[in-house]
């Protein structure tokens, strides 16, 4: 073989490849998500304090992080 002919075999190969690995069946079942829900797999642990925290932290900086608060700078809502 050419290696011209070699390189598009072996690229059209490793799409294929590639493409395998989309798989149209999910990765965690319907049946199994209870378990993902579980509130030990909650990395916040105390959501309330943070929620207070993260709010005090926005008046402060004048600005809206990503966290979703809303707010001004002066932190009197």
């Amino acid at each position: 073989m050419k290696p011209r002919s070699m390189l598009v075999l072996l690229s059209a190969l490793a799409a294929l490849a590639a493409l395998g690995g989309c798989a149209v069946e999910p990765w965690v079942k319907p049946y199994e998500r209870d378990r993902m829900a579980d509130p030990i797999m909650n990395p916040n642990r105390h959501p309330v304090s943070s929620s207070y925290l993260n709010h005090v932290h926005e008046a402060r900086e004048a600005a809206r992080g990503a966290a979703g608060g809303a707010g001004g700078g002066c932190g009197c809502n």
